[in-house]
């Protein structure tokens, strides 16, 4: 039975507070038949849920999109809900049933008049340079029965927001950090059953956040401005159809909080004898409220928030409470997270608790805080004195493992404690997993890396003071991420920015958004620019990310144009090089690959991607431009850096592996340089010299030319230089350093050793394409055709891999039984999508049965048979399939 399900509007269930004027629509088919294919759809967006009030039909269409439908010459309004639903036909004419109806709710648009102004605790009430943190409230009475309710609200710091003396939503550090000189983003909470007939109150709490607190290394504070301020509407509409709306303005009320000091990088310090009793419930009879200040910031800046918020996605309790050889009581949570403590204790007033949190422990078994720098991850909490007492921070996150308790009652009861896991709540997609328990925990790395950096932004690292987006490591690390969770909304946003911050001349910051003034221009780095919106469209076949980034992409293309001696390349300016590669000079940070043939590389590569970017734009001028462009820059690549002989002229990892992956050798001399890869692999014993810019490319670069078991012997490899080195030393998450830990239990230097650093995570990507075999066409983007070519090789008996793409779940898994050789491999295809199979280790279909021992070539949903030079090549439909074969040839 034909049937469509999971409707999404922008990517999400149901959403409200998109500010997409024109939104874009996606359904997933499920059928229990095999090749199914979808060849018309209807598409209905009505003002209500029976569709008696309708504002949008299509009728019937013949396509097979499903994915990103936009509604031509619709414009949706501000604040209003729209309803809709979907019925499709597939390729032998069957009809489905509508779908369950779905709806998306309009925020506040982007140039949207509003009522509410913004407000300020009055500079008498907490001083410019003051740490304590205000609240603000306003009293209210509401003369009819509620039928619903919407705030919108946005702040400059963060804000927490209370309605009736309980929190209203579950997003955490809203608005959200963006380029806040160019976009402030909106939020809109659901408060329907939050209020009543009569007398209400709403209130906020008011944080530092990324706009006034300390943010960078350097010590800087209120870089975006110095007040904290809250702009707000409650939108009220009444079940006799009137309409109300309460706004922020000089009737709120302010008033300290018992926030004393709340920074992302310090902690926070609360004394809870300064709580104000029922102060968001309307009951408060304290005195000490002063009027609210209105203060001009303009509204052109404001935007309904583009990507998921942050949320508090699980909780792990302590594993065990140690005594270091220090003194210290230690909480050891087992895992390297991001987040932080939630605690009960009792005690008398006045009783002052702090937890103190850091990533590991010395060699010795102490506590360990070297590597944070200036951050003191510390939280300290003064108690009232009223039976037990439950706290957690709001406008502060920390990197941790362990937490050092000091002024807690003794023994310390570990079920009073509680880590919170904070990050942007994207969907989770990909799985990875194998025979190999070393991997498996790899694997967990690369995700729990995901989870602690990809909080509002992508940051380098969680728990120093630093945590910035820099560019470098989001471009090396997204292709792994858009495997492992819906990224498309998170980077969506991140690039909006990346675009704002970009200089007049094209250069890109080192980091977005940018906070370390004119720090511009790095290869590798800057060109996140082109690589990751080119990603996410491969991705998720999300066009318009490319529509709005691609005058970002043009710019740092020309900038880079401008740059070099030659126009050709790109030999002048700063560049971080293979940053971290371990064939640096001693006390260099820098690999030994020259700069020029990485800026060069990497000028190519951008360029490459920008003239497909055109040509799916339809824009044929530019895609003949940069086809131009790129031919030249290649030449002049070769000119400068291969010899007449076809030899690279750089001896080290990265040069080969770049000039492999991105294509700038002709076919000779291609091989040439792989061949010399893996000569300098033997040399180096198969251990990694790569750095940043090396490291993410050098396996896809092996299995290009069929090296798969030189990628193989890379990826097992235990001792240091390796991905499982840190494994073997207890790592749950990646390390910034392929030795943060040393053998002898000591450190790297501490100016720059964060333990939760994903860069290197990038080998994630090699296991999902190769390993599992699970891999994207750029022609057919988003899934729509892929190809699964799982690729044995020796350490491993089994991997499986899956993804759930915009059309459903892609699976792939294979094993081979080594005493007999029989493979067994099994992919999942779904609906609407197809997909190349290649089965590796025979070139025999005949040879071949699918489900019960059936042929292949009578099996059902196979669309094409053909034997290529080591595998056999079938183009299936959706469906589940499960091959048996004899694996016949080597597994190398």
């Amino acid at each position: 039975m034909l049937k469509v399900t999971d409707l999404r509007c922008e990517y999400w269930h149901n959403p409200i507070g998109i500010g997409e004027r024109h939104p874009r629509l996606s359904w997933r088919l499920q059928s229990d038949k095999r090749a199914v294919s979808q060849k018309a759809y209807e598409l209905e967006v009505a003002e209500d849920e029976q569709f008696t009030i309708p504002c949008w039909k299509s009728g019937k269409v013949d396509s097979a999109q499903s994915v990103h439908v936009e509604l031509s010459n619709f414009e949706a309004v501000s604040c209003k809900r729209y309803y809709y639903r979907v019925r499709v036909w597939d390729q032998e004419g069957e009809c489905s049933e509508w779908s369950e109806t779905s709806y998306w709710e309009m925020g506040k648009l982007e140039g949207d008049a509003w009522d509410g102004q913004w407000i300020a605790a009055p500079l008498s009430l907490i001083p410019e340079d003051s740490t304590q943190l205000p609240l603000l409230r306003r009293d209210f009475r509401l003369e009819a029965a509620v039928k619903e309710a919407r705030v919108y609200a946005t702040s400059l710091g963060l804000y927490e927001l209370e309605m009736n003396g309980q929190r209203v939503g579950d997003r955490y550090f809203t608005p959200g950090w963006t380029s806040y000189t160019h976009t402030i983003q909106t939020q809109t909470f659901d408060v329907t059953r939050m209020l009543k007939q009569g007398n209400n109150a709403m209130g906020a709490w008011l944080g530092n956040g990324w706009y006034k607190g300390n943010l960078g290394w350097q010590g800087g504070r209120n870089i975006y401005g110095s007040r904290l301020a809250l702009l707000l509407e409650l939108h009220v509409v009444y079940e006799d159809g009137r309409k109300e709306i309460i706004g922020t303005d000089s009737s709120w009320m302010a008033a300290p909080g018992p926030i004393l000091m709340s920074e992302l990088y310090h902690g926070e310090t609360y004394d809870a004898r300064l709580e104000i009793p029922a102060w968001s419930t309307g009951d408060d009879e304290n005195g000490g409220w002063q009027a609210a200040e209105v203060i001009d910031h303009g509204y052109d800046m404001l935007k309904p928030q583009i990507n998921e918020p942050v949320r508090a996605i699980e909780t792990i309790r302590p594993v065990q409470v140690v005594t270091t050889p220090e003194g210290d009581t230690v909480l050891d949570f087992g895992q390297n997270l991001v987040g932080w403590v939630r605690f009960r204790v009792a005690g008398p007033a006045g009783t002052l608790v702090t937890l103190q949190h850091a990533e590991v422990l010395d060699a010795d078994g102490n506590f360990y805080t070297e590597n944070l720098r200036t951050a003191k991850q510390t939280i300290s909490y003064t108690l009232k004195g009223e039976g037990t007492e439950t706290y957690a921070p709001r406008f502060t996150f920390q990197g941790f493992r362990y937490v050092r308790l000091a002024g807690f009652p003794e023994p310390i009861d570990m079920e009073a404690f509680e880590a919170v896991v904070l990050h942007t709540d994207m969907e989770e997609t990909g799985t990875f997993r194998c025979s190999e328990p070393l991997v498996n925990q790899l694997q967990s790395n690369i995700r729990w890396g995901l989870k602690g950096n990809f909080l509002d932004i992508p940051t380098d690292c969680p728990q120093r003071d630093e945590r910035l987006g820099w560019t470098g490591d989001a471009q090396m690390f997204i292709r792994t991420a858009a495997f492992l969770s819906n990224t498309a909304p998170f980077f969506t946003k991140w690039l909006s920015d990346l675009a704002h911050d970009q200089r007049e001349d094209g250069a890109v910051p080192f980091v977005v958004p940018n906070i370390l003034g004119d720090s511009f221009g790095s290869a590798a780095w800057g060109d996140a620019a082109v690589i990751c919106p080119w990603t996410v469209y491969v991705s998720y076949g999300d066009g318009r990310i490319l529509e709005r980034q691609y005058e970002s992409m043009k710019q740092w293309v020309s900038y880079i144009q401008a740059q070099g001696e030659q126009e050709f390349l790109w030999n002048t300016g700063f560049h971080f090089g293979d940053w971290l590669g371990l064939d640096a000079k001693s006390g260099d940070y820098v690999g030994a690959t020259e700069r020029d043939i990485i800026a060069s590389a990497y000028y190519a590569y951008s360029v490459d991607l920008l003239q497909k970017t055109a040509v799916v734009l339809g824009k044929e001028d530019d895609a003949r431009k940069y086809a131009d462009l790129r031919s030249n820059v290649v030449k002049a690549f070769r000119e400068e850096f291969v010899t007449p002989a076809g030899r690279l002229a750089a001896s080290t990892q990265t040069a080969h592996v770049l000039a492999i992956f991105f294509n700038l050798l002709d076919e000779p001399a291609e091989k040439r340089a792989a061949a010399k890869l893996h000569r300098l692999l033997e040399e180096s014993k198969f251990h990694l010299t790569t750095g940043f810019v090396g490291t993410p490319y050098i396996s896809h670069a092996l299995s290009k030319h069929g090296m798969h078991e030189a990628a193989y012997k890379l990826l097992l490899q235990q001792d240091f230089p390796s991905w499982l080195y840190p494994v073997t030393k207890g790592a749950t998450t990646i390390w910034e350093h392929w030795d943060g830990i040393k053998e002898d239990g000591s450190f790297w230097s501490s100016d720059m050793n964060s333990f939760n650093h994903y860069a290197y995570g990038a080998i994630g990507d090699w296991l999902y394409r190769t390993v599992a075999g699970i891999q994207t066409v750029e022609a057919s983007p988003g899934y729509k055709h892929m190809v699964i070519a799982p690729i044995p090789g020796p350490g491993l008996t089994w991997a499986e891999g899956s993804i759930n793409t915009m059309y459903g779940p892609v699976r792939s898994f294979w094993r081979l039984e080594e005493a007999d050789g029989l493979m067994q491999v099994e992919v999942t295809i779904p609906p609407n999508a197809t997909a190349e199979v290649r089965l590796p280790g025979t070139t025999d279909p005949a040879s071949i049965t699918e489900g019960g021992g059936v042929p292949l070539s009578q099996a059902a949903g196979i669309l094409s048979i053909s034997a290529g030079e080591e595998d056999v090549v079938v183009q299936a439909g959706s469906g589940e399939y499960s091959f048996q074969y004899k694996y016949r040839l080597q597994v190398s």
